[in-house]
């Protein structure tokens, strides 16, 4: 059955895309941030979170996890990280440009080598970082290489993916043999890659589900009526019945909580595996999903 892991993406930097995610931080300043995400990592850890997922493009997401466990003496912590986007926003939450997209060859070398350096043996799972069918990463040899080269070192190899066709990109990096995880929006709202994820935990890989609760719109502060709705029928808070419809997948290995503070992390640990006609009911088109999500502001 699916475990909560902690995805540090709203807690590496001062601005995400996540409704209302200004509310979350107390502070920007750089200790400030790093003290918040220490509170919400013990939070996790003492509800069971044995899973950790960054990237380079989070700021100092990398940083804050290897000092947080440098502090605590945790050693049964997964950590996983993502090379692919560059962190861009010079630590503002908002900015012209927060991180930019680049998988080539030469910044996968160099982002790795900035990931070992911060993460040392504490890093598990190196992942391509929102692979989309038109990148063509799946399809450089250079790259692939590089990362079979890091495999051999001992790190497991997975990739995230990103769109309304997820599904398409899920399956042809089953062709792949180097892949050991693939990790997926998956969500009330978007279940169109469900059917690959099952085909990838088919093949052995171990499923991550990223962005349950939608960037926000699946919590007190959504805009789905349908989901407001059940939670008052429910008495349920939304946060907790939609991670509990991700933890009922039986292909999800780790479904990841975005949490930004103390409360939303001991909110997200209620949640069990749940589901319901109304939850079927909530699907949306991908394509409508997915537009929603690009108008998102950062925060």
């Amino acid at each position: 059955m699916a475990r909560l892991g902690l995805g540090l993406a709203a807690l590496g930097r001062p601005g995400y895309m996540t409704v209302g995610h200004a509310s979350d931080i107390a502070s920007a300043d750089v200790d400030a941030l790093q003290q918040q995400a220490f509170t919400v990592l013990d939070a996790a850890y003492a509800g069971g979170v044995r899973h950790v997922d960054v990237a380079r493009s989070y700021g100092r997401a990398e940083m804050f996890v290897r000092r947080w466990l440098d502090a605590r003496a945790h050693a049964n912590v997964v950590v996983s990280s993502k090379w692919g986007y560059r962190y861009t926003a010079n630590w503002q939450a908002k900015a012209d440009s927060h991180e930019v997209k680049d998988l080539s060859a030469t910044n996968l070398e160099a982002q790795w080598l900035e990931s070992r350096e911060l993460l040392g043996k504490a890093l598990k799972i190196y992942q391509i970082h929102s692979v989309t069918l038109e990148s063509g990463v799946l399809e450089d040899d250079e790259v692939l290489r590089k990362l079979e080269r890091i495999r051999k070192e001992g790190v497991d190899i997975g990739l995230t993916v990103t769109g309304p066709r997820q599904a398409e990109i899920i399956r042809r990096a089953l062709g792949h043999k180097l892949f050991t995880s693939v990790q997926a929006t998956w969500n009330v709202l978007e279940r169109s890659a469900e059917e690959a994820l099952a085909e990838a935990h088919e093949h052995g890989l171990a499923v991550i589900v990223k962005e349950a609760l939608a960037n926000g719109r699946l919590t007190q502060r959504g805009d789905v009526p349908a989901m407001a709705e059940l939670s008052r029928k429910k008495n349920t808070p939304p946060d907790v019945l939609a991670l509990g419809a991700a933890l009922a997948q039986p292909w999800a290995k780790v479904v990841l909580s975005g949490a930004a503070t103390v409360e939303q992390m001991q909110s997200n640990l209620k949640a069990a595996p749940f589901e319901s006609k109304d939850i079927a009911a909530m699907r949306e088109d991908p394509e409508v999903y997915w537009a929603r999500r690009s108008q998102l502001e950062w925060s």
